[in-house]
């Protein structure tokens, strides 16, 4: 069982402090560089994204940018209306702009269709991402469906559309793949879900993991964007900051009727994107981006999976089945999670998520991402030196 000595108590303290002051969200690295000097972080495993992608978008953002100085014009003048952004998007994803919602993020297209569009009842699988129940208006009823743990949280399909149509939602909520776990849902079972709840008001599909799920030997993409043209009630959520390695950007959309865009941007809405935002989802558009982007993205979810199948050999845990670019793993040895990201993050410099805020997960869970080949091996020895120290 890991434990810490007095000095690693003293300083898992402060990380609990500064956990507790972000809520149900992780600190970022800046924050725990700044407050916890005294660390020396090597791999950020707790926030996610694809490290290849990070490099490629630089290169881009270097030779069209900063090395014909137009960089200046894209932080001084104002970036394109939501409408116009919207419209770039829709030749990327071939849906009409004016289904399009472009967010500053993927977190404000989430509270912005939480508090516009779901009503009385929703109801949302757990465990998740907290954000879905979290910007629940006061006068909705927030209705948990719990994954199975013994079914490694896979989701029942049958067993789910009979618990909706019993409960009688105007929403419910569904990350594909899910968060914390990875969990997925096929893309013909998604179907079978929308074909047999036609009677809910708003279906809820949000996919910013999806460039990392997979059906075929080929890692080809998959997205419930296309469902959303045969069934009116869907909304996609997509955030760009996972697969795009570009979170501090800050670049999301939405997509839903028209009739829901117009009503959002009614109510504001309107210079919501910066100017490196735009120009990222310009260059989504771009073709040679795209197919050199291709490549990273096929080549970070080799290295993910091969991340995953060598943890998975670690005795003294558990790594549930994912199909996004993180593991939730279970400790199996009597550790604490937050002994371990604790431990991790002061011996280690490796930055990982306990999840003990996570509400439907019942035990000692931890969620740790998948980061580059190299990465990935220091963040694997880690975890066997920790339980090795630990027996030692």
């Amino acid at each position: 069982m890991i434990k810490l000595n007095l000095d690693e108590q003293k300083i898992a303290s402060k990380i609990k402090r500064l956990k507790d002051a972000a809520g149900s969200h992780s600190p970022s690295i800046f924050t725990i560089c700044e407050k916890l000097s005294e660390l020396n972080i090597k791999v950020d495993a707790c926030f996610l994204s694809n490290p290849y992608a990070t490099e490629l978008f630089l290169d881009y953002l270097k030779k069209d940018l900063i090395d014909t100085n137009k960089l200046k014009d894209v932080l001084e003048f104002y970036p394109s209306q939501n409408g116009v952004i919207a419209d770039v998007i829709s030749k990327s994803i071939d849906v009409d702009s004016k289904n399009i919602f472009v967010g500053n993020g993927a977190i404000e297209v989430i509270q912005a269709v939480m508090h516009n569009f779901v009503e009385k009842r929703v109801i949302v699988n757990i465990p998740t991402f907290s954000s879905y129940y979290e910007f629940a208006r006061e006068d909705t009823e927030v209705i948990y469906y719990q994954l199975n743990k013994d079914e490694n949280f896979k989701l029942d399909i049958q067993s789910y559309v009979n618990f909706v149509k019993s409960k009688n939602p105007d929403s419910v909520v569904i990350i594909n793949p899910n968060n914390p776990d990875g969990g997925y849902i096929e893309y013909k079972d998604l179907r079978f879900i929308l074909n047999n709840l036609k009677e809910v008001k708003n279906i809820i599909i949000d996919e910013s993991f999806i460039h990392f799920a997979f059906e075929d030997s080929e890692y080809s993409l998959i997205s419930a964007t296309e469902l959303f043209k045969e069934f009116s009630n869907v909304i996609v959520i997509k955030s760009l900051s996972k697969d795009f390695g570009i979170a501090g950007i800050r670049a999301g959309y939405g997509v839903m009727d028209q009739y829901k865009v117009a009503k959002l941007l009614k109510n504001g809405y309107l210079w919501n994107s910066s100017g490196l935002s735009e120009y990222f989802f310009r260059l989504y558009n771009r073709s040679d981006f795209f197919k050199e982007y291709e490549e990273v993205r096929k080549k970070y979810i080799a290295h993910a999976q091969e991340f995953f199948d060598e943890l998975s050999k670690i005795p003294q845990i558990k790594v549930y089945p994912s199909m996004a670019n993180f593991a939730l793993i279970e400790l199996l040895d009597g550790s604490t999670s937050s002994n371990f990201v604790s431990k991790m993050l002061i011996k280690y410099g490796v930055y990982t998520r306990t999840c003990s805020d996570k509400i439907g997960l019942n035990g000692e869970f931890i969620r740790i991402a998948a980061r580059s080949q190299k990465e990935n091996e220091i963040i694997v020895k880690a975890i066997k030196e920790i339980f090795k120290d630990d027996i030692a």
